[in-house]
Formats: C-alpha cells, sequence, structure tokens
C-alpha cells in the first residue's frame, strides 16, 4: 500500500490503515510463530471506523496491535 511508502519515517504516526497491516502478515507470521489467520483477527480486531462514519479512513493504532501482537506471543 501506499501509505507503507507516504507515512512518516520517524515512527511518531500512532495509525497505519488496515491494508497496510495486513501486507505484513506473511513476514510477522514467519518472525513470531502466529498464524495468519489469527494475525488477520487480530487487525479486524483492532481496525477503527471513520469518524461519525464519514471522516477519513479505517485505521489501526500501531501501539494497541503491537501491545496485543505481545499478548498473543506468550
Amino acid at each position: 500500500p501506499l501509505a507503507l511508502v507516504t507515512n512518516s519515517g520517524s515512527g511518531l504516526d500512532p495509525d497505519i490503515t488496515p491494508q497496510s497491516a495486513l501486507v505484513q502478515i506473511p513476514r510477522i507470521s514467519k518472525l513470531t510463530g502466529i498464524s495468519a489467520q489469527e494475525l488477520e483477527a487480530l487487525v479486524d480486531e483492532h481496525t477503527q471506523n471513520r469518524d461519525l462514519g464519514v471522516f477519513g479512513d479505517k485505521r489501526i493504532n500501531v501501539l494497541k496491535l503491537n501491545l496485543a501482537l505481545s499478548e498473543l506471543k506468550k
């Protein structure tokens, strides 16, 4: 997804698009041993809808997703 190329490289962006998270699933699955299905469910669970249903894009808070991923690895 274009968002992975155009977002800030500083790591300060709190959110990514669901597409940006989904494209990383094979790599994360291989590194962690967590199945792709579990990771997809985690992405779905942490996807936030547009504000008021019309403003902005669907998004995922990276910190919250990473914390949930850490819990799965325990």
